[in-house]
């Protein structure tokens, strides 16, 4: 989508699998796989970089271009900061999304003077209610890592999944935003998938979804941003332009905006949609992006199901795929075009 008169184009490169914790809510399995060695990041990395340049040359399109990188958690490879500085060597701006606990003051400073553009860590709500799903202890750990990114001088984002346990104490979250000294706080939705699956039951209702995003966008900040990529919450600020509804303009980032790559290379549309598309080991970007049967579907209004196929907001929203696919998993469809179940927007 358009960002400031560049096309945005996102990488979210999964380092590995590995983590120190064992979130509820995660949207991986855990299992171990086959990491991409050093030397096959920079590979990639140097071919991500040569479809940009070939895309922004053919199309004479600016591209706002950047790297997501994470886990698992990122700082369990010992080779982290050499990845970091090769992604930003070839241009990239480069965000780092981590539980935070691994990070010390020396850490900190590296990746400020990396060039790092940001950083995020995951708060779940107050202490008691993040360690009741990320584990005993996981609070003050991430609280110490935030405090020296911050001291370094890097922009700290929160984040945070929303569901039962939880949204009822993201109001108390901005507060402990504030008084941590974070620049943002972010929220995503529950996916039941990985380790999330057994939260089915933990999802919030469409009528919830909506109470809670009213009051999330109706308080004062102040300095403190509210931020997400949740397609469905972005509507409450988006008037829908039904003469243009079969062009894609914003929403769901899978298949319009960027693309996730596992700590083995494989591709998938979403870093919570795992739905193999090929391997940036063996498969060229520029031709996956071009020719992939799932990504053409995600792109085509006629294929989507229910509600999100039927909505005059098509073009900016079609719903989170991740948790349709899942919840339609869940219920024994597996199906990635089927409606968000939590949408509010367009009701039946």
């Amino acid at each position: 989508m358009p960002i400031n008169n560049a096309f945005e184009f996102f990488i979210q490169l999964h380092l590995t699998e590995r983590c120190n914790l064992r979130c509820k809510h995660c949207y991986q399995t855990g299992k171990t796989v086959n990491e991409m060695s050093l030397r096959e990041i920079e590979e990639i990395t140097g071919e991500i970089a040569d479809t940009i340049t070939a895309w922004k040359e053919t199309y004479d399109i600016k591209y706002a271009t950047s790297f997501n990188v994470t886990g698992g958690e990122p700082f369990l490879r010992k080779d982290l900061f050499e990845v970091l500085e090769e992604i930003i060597n070839r241009g990239f701006d480069v965000f780092l999304l981590t539980n935070g606990i691994l990070v010390d003051k020396k850490t900190a400073k590296v990746l400020f003077n990396l060039g790092v553009k940001g950083v995020q860590v995951s708060i779940e709500g107050p202490e008691a209610v993040h360690e009741s799903i990320r584990g005993k202890g996981s609070f003050s750990g991430s609280r110490k890592g935030i405090k020296h990114l911050l001291d370094a001088g890097l922009k700290v984002t929160l984040n945070t999944t929303l569901s039962r346990i939880n949204a009822n104490y993201f109001m108390d979250l901005i507060g402990l935003a504030s008084n941590f000294g974070v620049h943002r706080l972010g929220f995503s939705r529950l996916v039941p998938s990985g380790q999330g699956k057994a939260m089915l039951k933990d999802m919030l209702s469409s009528n919830d979804i909506l109470d809670l995003y009213r009051k999330i966008f109706s308080v004062d900040t102040g300095s403190l941003e509210i931020v997400t990529g949740d397609p469905v919450a972005s509507q409450l600020s988006t008037s829908g332009d039904t003469e243009n509804r079969d062009l894609l303009t914003g929403g769901c980032a899978a298949g319009l905006s960027g693309l996730t790559i596992l700590p083995d290379g494989t591709l998938v549309p979403c870093r919570r949609l795992h739905i193999p598309i090929g391997n940036i080991k063996r498969d060229s970007l520029r031709e996956v992006w071009a020719t992939s049967g799932v990504l053409e579907a995600i792109r085509d209004r006629g294929r989507y199901q229910g509600k999100c196929g039927d909505c005059n907001r098509w073009a900016f929203c079609r719903g989170c795929r991740a948790i349709a696919y899942a919840f339609s998993k869940a219920h024994g469809e597996n199906d990635f075009l089927a409606e968000d179940p939590q949408c509010f927007i367009h009701r039946s």
